[in-house]
This record gives C-alpha cells, structure tokens and sequence, in this order.
C-alpha cells in the first residue's frame, strides 16, 4: 500500500450543510476535536483524525514523549459472548487464548487458511463468556460469523469507541481521574472497571505508542461530554492534550509496533512479519494451522534508518537493485533521523546492511537496516519500568 506520490494525501474533512456520511461514524469526541480543525482518515468505517491543523505533528509527539496525549481512535471493538465464545476465539486466533483469565487482556492475529494475515487487535475477556476484540483496520466481523456456524456464540457490535491516553503523565491523569484513586491491581495488558466522575468505565493498561498509558472504552450508556469535561479537568494539570494519528505514527515505528494492511496484510504470514511469537503450533486446531505448519520461519520484516524520510511504498535497493519496499516511513524527532519499516524480498538482511532508500523528495538516500524496535527493545517503558523522559533538542 503506497502514499499516492509522496508530496499529496487525501483525508476526510467535515463541510458545513447537511447530507450523508456514506457510513462513516463519527467517535463521540468529534465535537470536543473540531475547533483543532482536523483531517480524518477511514478505518473501520470510522473517523480517526490524522492531523490538525491547530497542532504541529511534532509537537504532538513530544506531548506524548513528556506529558501525556490523547487519541480518541477508530479501533472496532466486536463483542463475543456465549458458552462457545472462547471456543470460537480459539479457533479464530493463532495464539492460545484459552489462558487468559476474566480482567485481562491478549494479543489477537488473525490468518486466512493460506496463512495470510488478516487484522491483529487487543482481545480483553471481560466475564468468562464476554470478550471484546478492539480490531485494527480490517474484514473480521464477516469472517468471524461464517466460521461461528453451530456454536453458541453472538457476535455483535455494541457500539464502543476507544480512546488512548498515553504519556509519563498518564498514570497520574487516571489516578487523578478516578473517583477512587488508582486501581489495583493494574498491571500491563490489565484489565479495570473505574469511575469517573460517577461513571463506570472499561479501561485497559493498552496502547499504540510503547508509552506508560491506557484505553479507555465509551460506551452508548455514556454521557461522553461529561466523561470528557471530567478527564480533561483531570489531565490539564499534567499538560494532557490532543493529537492526531501522524504524531503516534512516529512513535509505533520507533517502537516496531506494526499496523494491519500495510506493515503486513494477506500476501503475509506472520513468521514473515516477526510476528512469530504469537503463532502456538502445538494448541488445538486454528485457521492457518496447517499452512503456517509448512511457511518458512525466517523474518523479511526490517527497520530502517535513513538520513530523509522514506517513502512508503518506495523501494529500498540492495547493490543498486530492488530488494524490498518500505511500508512505514517519518522522521523522528527524537533520534533526528529518518526512520521506517520494509518488508524485504528474502529474507537474510541484518541488521546494519547498508541500502539505499526512495524518500519523499522522489530520491533514493543512503540508509541501513535497523533492528525493530529502534530503542526500547525490552519494552521497559510501557511496563513502567523506564521513566526517564526525553528531552527535546533545541
């Protein structure tokens, strides 16, 4: 998947009048973002913004890298309750998903029986018989119901919308948010029921960024206005603000935190992506089994790093030939140099080999393969076991 040319991109907008949103949703914070003037893209049929035209990119990462931002997302939450729903999970899932308990939290990938990938997302087991799956971008709802033929399982959509609060100020925000303190326990990948000011809400110790942070869940039982006034009165000591996907963009490429349909998609299996971990050859049957069973092991997923940005979709050329394309590409304000993901062509790429990468400009730039993640590569920082926050340079 490309970026057009590299010098023009097409987002959504909001226009004054009247007429139809062609299935598009709108998350209930769209009001609270508009005086920022923002630039959404599709995904999942809803609107997550991209950009704003009131705060600078980098300026939103730096918010997320010292305080604390938020992103109110287009993640798709399903619901999957019923006696079969673990069951179907199962089978739904490459990773064995019998083992996580009521008021936790998994990984969910997903594979066609080829092995391709379809979507990855956050699966949290609510109640024994009560999950939802927070989808990246992604055809599962229709997938999900074919093969949940003769089970006792509903899969439905309740109308849940997720927000991230991410930053070294986050677990202070939800401490001070929390109508009684913070709860515990809490620990990453967690699950917790809290009131803010007065209403219950779902939040999860998740993220798309590797930062200290948490989701939170608005469901239709909510007044949204209300719950935001009360999390933006708790966050304004702490510096809380908005920012858009481009600036979170940044930070998950640095964090080797890959993105459904671009970074991987169907043509890929996830040993291809390094994604591996999440496969457990020897549990019960599941979608792909028997494909993955007989897919090569070896990761032709690499970073980049670059002295221009990478063009995503460019290609990344080993001894003057094609040998990959990048699929992520941003300048880190942070490491002061232009950074990316590519899939390679094969694999046997290490990191520290020497290419040359087509960037923005339309040019190709000296560049080397970087090992994913760029820093961090413990995931100390989500974990809380990391607080040193960075400065930015002058």
């Amino acid at each position: 998947m490309g970026s057009s040319d590299g010098m023009t991109r097409d987002l959504v907008s909001t226009l004054p009048g009247s007429g139809w949103d062609y299935s598009l949703a709108r998350h209930p914070y769209h009001h609270i973002e508009r005086p920022f003037g923002p630039h959404y893209c599709v995904y999942n049929r809803r609107e997550m913004a991209c950009c704003f035209d009131k705060i600078d990119t980098v300026d939103g990462y730096w918010l997320l890298r010292q305080q604390a931002a938020v992103l109110h997302t287009g993640e798709f939450p399903l619901e999957f309750r019923g006696p079969d729903a673990e069951r179907l999970l199962d089978l739904l899932f490459t990773k064995d998903i019998t083992g996580i308990r009521p008021g936790r939290c998994g990984y969910g990938l997903a594979c066609y029986d080829d092995g391709g990938l379809i979507v990855d997302g956050v699966l949290l087991r609510l109640e024994p018989e009560l999950f939802w799956y927070a989808q990246a971008d992604g055809d599962f709802y229709s997938w999900a119901r074919a093969h949940a033929r003769g089970m006792d399982v509903e899969i439905s959509d309740p109308q849940v919308f997720v927000s991230q609060v991410q930053g070294p100020a986050s677990m202070d925000i939800l401490a001070a948010a929390s109508d009684d303190g913070m709860p515990d326990p809490f620990g990453y990948f967690g699950i917790a029921r809290v009131r803010f000011g007065g209403q219950e809400v779902v939040i999860t110790r998740t993220g798309y960024t590797n930062e200290l942070g948490w989701e939170y869940y608005t469901e239709p039982q909510h007044d949204a206005d209300a719950l935001w006034q009360h999390l933006a009165s708790a966050g304004e000591p702490f510096g809380m603000g908005l920012f858009g996907l481009d600036s979170m963009h940044i930070r998950r490429i640095e964090a080797g935190i890959l993105n459904a349909g671009s970074d991987f998609d169907a043509t890929t299996t996830p040993y291809a992506v390094g994604l591996g971990r999440f496969v457990d050859e020897d549990k019960g049957d599941f979608i792909g089994k028997s494909a993955l069973a007989a897919a090569p092991r070896e990761v032709r997923l690499t970073g980049l790093s670059c002295e221009a940005e990478p063009h995503i979709g460019g290609e990344v050329c080993v001894d003057g030939k094609a040998a990959g394309r990048v699929t992520a590409g941003a300048v880190s304000p942070y490491l002061q140099t232009g950074i990316g993901i590519a899939l390679m062509d094969r694999p046997g790429f290490v990191e520290g080999y020497a290419v040359t990468i087509r960037c923005v400009d339309g040019e190709l730039h000296a560049g080397t393969l970087a090992k994913l993640p760029l820093y961090d590569r413990q995931a100390e920082i989500p974990r809380g076991k990391r607080v040193d926050i960075p400065q930015r340079p002058d």
